[in-house]
């Protein structure tokens, strides 16, 4: 069987998800449609196999979360905690990512084609984020690793508390977090941004972006500080 279709309207979603851990991993669909989702919460979660899932509606929580080697994409919107904790695969929300989109996530890629809210990145390990619109404040907080392409604006305190990952900002920055700084563009950046562009589909020239990365103030305790840094 290469394709098959869920209708949560008439099928609960324990079903569906049983399948896909299951059934899918086994080789028994290649692609499942998952129609009338209707907001439902954790729709394809810990996915450890390549089977692609088009989600056509709007999701709830944490769709596509802890995904390895699987291929989801929502044709809506999606609720807290999309792609959280990936480790792997691709997850392409079409519409809006609500908080804490790509939380956490070690690797894999996720593409928002709008806009996302507040945290989008919070704790990011290793994975990349591509979001076409803008995202809200305290985006990539404490990310460790990995890249976000933010084609609009962010908000504030973006990068707050970074480690090594690096942002790339098309649009307007409200205000960078503690220990966040600009920094010139290199051609290994531009090359970077160029390369997630083309994977997320989307059309700006990687020249247009600044770089932000840590100013690596934070990286030891320094007790003599007083907290003031």
């Amino acid at each position: 069987m290469e394709r098959l279709t869920f209708d949560l309207a008439t099928q609960p979603l324990r079903e569906l998800n049983t399948f896909l851990h299951n059934d899918a991993k086994d080789g028994k669909a290649r692609h499942v449609t998952v129609l009338n989702p209707d907001g439902a919460h954790n729709i394809a979660v810990g996915l450890d196999c390549p089977v692609e899932v088009e989600i056509v509606g709007h999701a709830g929580y944490y769709a596509g979360g802890m995904n390895k080697a699987a291929s989801v994409t929502i044709t809506g919107s999606a609720g807290t905690g999309v792609a959280e904790n990936m480790m792997s695969g691709k997850v392409h929300v079409k519409g809006f990512a609500s908080n804490g989109a790509g939380a956490s996530a070690h690797g894999g890629l996720l593409v928002i084609d709008g806009d996302a809210g507040l945290r989008c990145g919070i704790s990011l390990k290793g994975g990349n984020i591509v979001v076409g619109g803008s995202v809200g404040s305290f985006s990539a907080f404490m990310a460790q690793a990995g890249r976000m392409v933010i084609c609009g604006d962010a908000g504030d305190a973006l990068g707050d508390s970074l480690y090594e990952a690096v942002l790339y900002v098309k649009g307007n920055v409200k205000s960078l977090g503690a220990d966040a700084q600009y920094e010139p563009m290199t051609d290994e950046d531009i090359a970077a941004v160029a390369s997630l562009l083309d994977q997320a589909g989307l059309d700006h020239d990687p020249k247009a972006f600044r770089r932000i990365a840590s100013k690596r103030s934070l990286y030891h305790w320094n007790a003599d500080a007083n907290q003031e840094y």
